[in-house]
């Protein structure tokens, strides 16, 4: 029972320094701007608010990403985004001998929600700015 909420916490931790990564990717915040900022500042830096860096994640997280950017993406005219066409998966994981399924469809999983959920916030800022407009 210890074991599994071990490994329950360390995925949960990967996906949160995920959220990390990509939310400071979207700002293009990086390490080394990071720490330009905190010298032009004159603070030392602190660890945990020190963007994660692509090549801190493990392999497997890796391989799902760039798995996830290689699958197609499945498009609806009057609602947009609407995921990730996991059809050629299985060949994927073939492919790259994906050992961890679980945690590596866990990432997927939390790629896709992701991206759904911008995709949205964007479909809803450019349907206010046309209400605006009229």
């Amino acid at each position: 029972m210890i074991l599994i909420i071990f490994v329950q916490d360390q995925k949960y931790q990967l996906l949160e320094r995920l959220e990390k990564f990509f939310k400071n990717s979207d700002a293009k915040m990086t390490q080394d701007r990071y720490f330009k900022m905190c010298e032009q500042m004159g603070q030392e830096p602190v660890s945990e608010e020190i963007p994660p860096a692509w090549e801190d994640f493990p392999d497997i997280a890796i391989l799902a990403i760039n798995t996830f950017s290689q699958l197609g993406d499945k498009l609806a005219a009057d609602i947009g985004y609407l995921g990730k066409d996991f059809t050629n998966l299985s060949y994927y994981m073939d492919i790259h001998g994906v050992e961890d399924k679980e945690l590596f469809l866990e990432i997927l999983t939390f790629l896709e929600s992701r991206a759904i959920n911008q995709s949205q916030e964007q479909l809803k800022r450019e349907r206010e700015k046309l209400k605006r407009k009229h």
